[in-house]
């Protein structure tokens, strides 16, 4: 009998099976650090939902006295704080009262706030912050002029809520909430619906279990970044106390507080499934016990997938009776597909008895999630562009056909997975085409199969385990102790020459023949990893099922910020709204031609009026009189007044002052608001002979 002690030329650490699964890590990491560069970049401050589509007195209007208020008209709800609307004089100085009014008028969203009386003439700034109804900030500033324009020490803000470093920690927050839900749900169903022995593997519990951090992380840094990302936007105000007092009452804050406590209830859930139901050996058992953890699985998904449905694009708009259900079915089937591929992946790299059942089981769930996508996706995005400009025309339609694009591709690499799955017809994904057993184990037909537990058996009479219990035997009918025996025997018939030197220590040291016994198994367990990972069913497979990881990767970057990006039909009727308004007050030079007769000697001719610019604030105003003969016809008096009727200004009395014959003008014609304006001009042609001539205009 004679111990030997093995050399091993390859160590666990350096081992080729680990290099896929490294390559892969790097990949996804890299593709990760770069999306959220891109999204960094290039989505800029959260885009509001709540469009300014109108306010009195109007952006650059010159009204010729104060005004009692302020107001601004919304294209949805917004949240108005104490000082969300704010008008400040020519030196900076507070011209409201302060504490905005709510005047919504029927389905007018409408706010504003009053001024105090006795304001001097100048430029006075209106400043305003809100908070849409999916729960996005929206501020600007515009400005309107008393009497006449003048300077003003205050500046526009360039910079829009929901910016700088709190917008940029809260946008990573979002991504990362968004990711960690779609681990948390998605590994959970993969586990429940298509390999429950998966609960036993720890690759797919590190899985879950990160997700879940992840989710719950988010989560709470949004909630303590909701103060200065819809306020200040000075991060030392995500401690404020009272500031988190008062988004507790908001109905963002509410959904995310909720989230929380749907985490609390999920924690719960994970420590039953990876604990108690691995545990169960009674099948019976296990099944009721699948059936609980599956219900309760699916209540506390809606749960927290509501959460954003609630306070987001579907609680606000048209139907969100319907669209809010149709949003977390949405958001549920994405966490399904995508969070299923992750948990797929990490099964094919990290674990080694991944069945062809399961993925043939995962396959038919993510084609049923993709139906579920597109009929969901459809009406959502009917709902959110409206008009098929917009769909080309804003950035949330141009985002939207990118993300149509990616999960084209998207189905075009798991067509390919699915012809890699239909080849696996000889057997599981096991080592060189072994199969699964009932119990987890990868049976071999002459090699000997590592168990998920790490124990290779072959077709002899021994086994061999791992230190401390293992013994193991090729085609030998003998045993091969673990660090109890440490010792081989030989088979019987062959000569046994005694152990000498370091092989006698070595026999006699348990501790050093438990650390042979570790490496040996670790070398037998890299050698079936090897051979398993040089199947090239399983390789095509990993390979397809990554390639997809990376799309989704690109996916869910883009759907986040589809998530921050004001919705086409929002843009494109506050577009439309603008352009008719455009339309309906002209915004440039006004002529009118008035023909005219007095009754008297030389009593007929035309006016010609000129209104330069022809719009609100300061105007020049000429006026031509010519005879019958196209002449300039000389006249002793000429007067002309302005009246808007539908706000009860005027009439504006107007003296221009003879220039030349047939030629009047009048300078500095201040005009306080846009609208239809009446305009008469008196023309004297004697002593009594006169004529009034009235036009409507429409000035701008």
């Amino acid at each position: 009998m004679r111990a030997t002690a093995p050399h091993f030329g390859t160590s666990p650490r350096t081992s080729p099976a680990r290099r896929p699964r490294a390559r892969a890590a790097a990949l996804l990491a890299t593709l990760a650090c770069l999306l959220f560069g891109l999204l960094l970049a290039g989505a800029g401050p959260a885009a509001a939902h709540a469009a300014l589509t109108g306010s009195d007195p109007k952006d650059g209007a010159v009204v010729a006295t104060a005004p009692e208020q302020v107001t601004l008209t919304f294209s949805e709800q917004v949240a108005m704080g104490a000082d969300s609307i704010r008008v400040l004089d020519p030196t900076g100085e507070r011209a409201d009262t302060g504490g905005p009014l709510d005047l919504q008028d029927g389905s007018t969203v409408r706010h504003g706030v009053a001024l105090r009386g006795g304001l001097p003439d100048g430029t006075y700034t209106v400043a305003w912050q809100a908070v849409s109804a999916d729960s996005h900030p929206v501020s600007g500033a515009f400005t309107f002029s008393i009497g006449a324009p003048s300077e003003t020490s205050v500046a526009l803000p360039s910079d829009r809520a929901g910016g700088g470093l709190v917008g940029t920690l809260y946008d990573i927050a979002r991504y990362a909430a968004y990711a960690g839900f779609i681990l948390l749900a998605g590994g959970v169903t993969f586990v429940l619906a298509c390999w429950q022995r998966g609960a036993g593997a720890r690759p797919l519990q590190r899985l879950v279990v990160r997700g879940w951090i992840t989710l719950a992380a988010a989560t709470l840094v949004m909630l303590l970044l909701r103060t200065p990302y819809t306020g200040s936007g000075k991060l030392v105000d995500a401690f404020d106390l009272d500031g988190l007092r008062a988004v507790l009452d908001t109905k963002p804050g509410t959904a995310l507080f909720s989230r929380l406590l749907l985490l609390g209830a999920s924690a719960i859930f994970i420590a039953v499934l990876f604990g108690t139901y691995t545990k169960r050996e009674d099948e019976k058992e296990k099944r009721d016990l699948t059936f609980g953890l599956a219900l309760g699985g699916t209540v506390i998904a809606v749960g927290i997938a509501g959460t954003w449905s609630f306070a987001e694009h579907a609680s606000t708009g048209i139907q969100t009776g319907i669209a809010m259900p149709v949003d977390v079915l949405h958001l549920l089937a994405v966490a399904t597909w995508l969070g299923g591929l992750a948990a797929l992946l990490v099964a094919l790299y990290r674990t080694p008895d991944i069945g062809r059942d399961a993925v043939r089981r995962y396959s038919r769930i993510a084609f049923g999630s993709v139906l579920v996508l597109a009929a969901t996706g459809i009406y959502q995005s009917w709902r959110q562009v409206g008009y098929w400009s917009a769909l080309t025309g804003t950035r949330y339609g141009q985002l939207l056909l990118l993300k149509v694009g990616l999960i084209g591709v998207l189905l075009g690499i798991a067509w390919f997975s699915r012809r890699w799955t239909a080849r696996l017809t000889d057997g599981e994904l096991g080592t060189g085409g072994g199969q699964v057993t009932d119990s987890g184990q990868i049976a071999d037909g002459g090699r000997g199969t590592e168990s998920g537990a790490g124990r290779v058996t072959g077709p002899g009479t021994g086994s061999e385990a791992g230190p401390g219990a293992g013994a193991g035997a090729g085609a030998d009918t003998g045993a091969e102790a673990g660090p109890g025996a440490g010792a081989d025997v030989e088979p019987a018939g062959e000569s046994c020459p005694e152990p000498v030197g370091e092989p006698v220590a070595v026999a006699a040291d348990p501790a050093r023949a438990a650390q042979l016994a570790r490496q040996q198994a670790a070398v037998r367990t890299t050698e079936a990893k090897r051979v398993r990972d040089a199947d090239p069913r399983r390789s095509g497979l990993r390979r397809s099922v990554l390639a997809e990881a990376g799309v989704a990767v690109v996916l869910l970057a883009v759907t986040t910020i589809l998530t921050s990006t004001e919705p086409g039909r929002t843009e494109e009727e506050a577009a439309r709204g603008k352009t008719a308004v455009a339309e309906a007050v002209a915004d440039g030079p006004v002529g009118l031609s008035l023909p005219f007769d007095t009754g008297g000697q030389n009593g007929k001719g035309t006016v010609q009026l000129d209104i330069d610019p022809g719009r609100t604030g300061s105007n020049t105003l000429h006026i031509l009189i010519d005879g019958p003969d196209g002449k300039p016809l000389d006249v002793p008096e000429v007067k002309v007044s302005l009246t808007l009727e539908a706000k009860d200004i005027g009439p504006l009395p107007v003296a221009p002052r003879r220039l030349t014959e047939g030629h009047w003008t009048a300078g500095d014609v201040r005009i306080p608001m846009a609208g239809d304006w009446k305009v008469a001009v008196t023309v004297r042609t004697s002593d009594i002979d006169q004529a009034t001539l009235v036009k409507n205009v429409k000035i701008g």
